[in-house]
């Protein structure tokens, strides 16, 4: 059942006890604006609202997951002062702390190019089923940005220095890496039987036991409201600064990326 009316950057689609969430900007390599994350919430709300749904799947296009935050889009509101930006990165990280939260089991099916934010929708995930050409990246200190929201949720799946080194270095983790860092949980091609067997096993544990758990093993974790702050705050410094707007701007205006001759 296509549920996807009043929606501008994704798709639902429903079947008994799952909902699929695809992720639809392609013309935008699937990147991240207020639109996704107020839609990516409705989702999860329409999830919530069915007491038969026990799964919901993120999903993105053919060869391209997420790319992280929309810098064409970012660029053409302008640089945000340092509320704004606080305001833009509590809401990103607001949806992946509720992915993590939501009494649902979420699954991320990923194929192809994940970047960014990207890397943060799937690590807030509970499972996490990819390709082998699936690659991840963080490019944000490519930018004088950090991946602030991220961080959090990466450091929970790998560990710390996994988190740190794809930080730090910027280049791509493959598929294979990052099943052995715990970024991903499952190597699949293709991904649906090895998505419908996690879900037919899945689906047998009430919602309430879900929500539980997953309240419980927050409690076991260093997210807390301090981290959150910290996250939030460092975000609205990087892109509140002229340095980070001067090359947001270069990249709109000349197509051109900081390493090739921007500020």
């Amino acid at each position: 059942m296509d549920l996807s009316t009043g929606h501008r950057t994704i798709r639902l689609s429903a079947v008994p006890g799952v909902l699929t969430v695809t992720l639809d900007r392609p013309d935008a390599q699937n990147s991240i604006d207020t639109a996704m994350i107020r839609e990516l919430h409705a989702a999860l709300d329409t999830a919530e609202a069915d007491p038969d749904c026990r799964v919901v799947v993120l999903t993105g296009g053919d060869g391209v997951f997420c790319t992280g935050m929309d810098l064409l889009g970012a660029a053409a509101e302008g640089r945000p002062d340092r509320e704004r930006a606080a305001q833009g990165g509590a809401e990103f990280l607001g949806l992946l702390k509720r992915l993590t939260l939501t009494p649902r089991v979420v699954v991320a099916t990923v194929d192809g190019r994940v970047a960014g934010g990207g890397v943060g929708l799937v690590a807030a995930s509970d499972f996490v089923l990819a390709t082998p050409r699936t690659t991840f990246s963080l490019p944000e200190a490519l930018w004088g940005l950090l991946p602030c929201s991220v961080a959090p949720f990466l450091i929970r799946r790998t560990g710390f220095q996994k988190a740190y080194a794809m930080s730090l270095s910027t280049l791509p983790v493959t598929a294979d890496q990052a099943l052995l860092s715990g970024l991903v949980d499952q190597l699949a091609d293709p991904l649906q039987p090895a998505l419908r067997k996690l879900a037919y096993r899945v689906m047998k544990v009430e919602g309430a036991t879900v929500g539980d758990l997953k309240r419980y093993f927050a409690k076991m974790w260093i997210i807390t409201p301090e981290v959150e702050r910290t996250a939030i705050d460092e975000f609205a410094r990087l892109m509140s600064s002229d340095r980070v707007g001067r090359r947001i701007a270069d990249f709109a205006e000349r197509q051109r990326f900081p390493w090739e001759g921007g500020s």
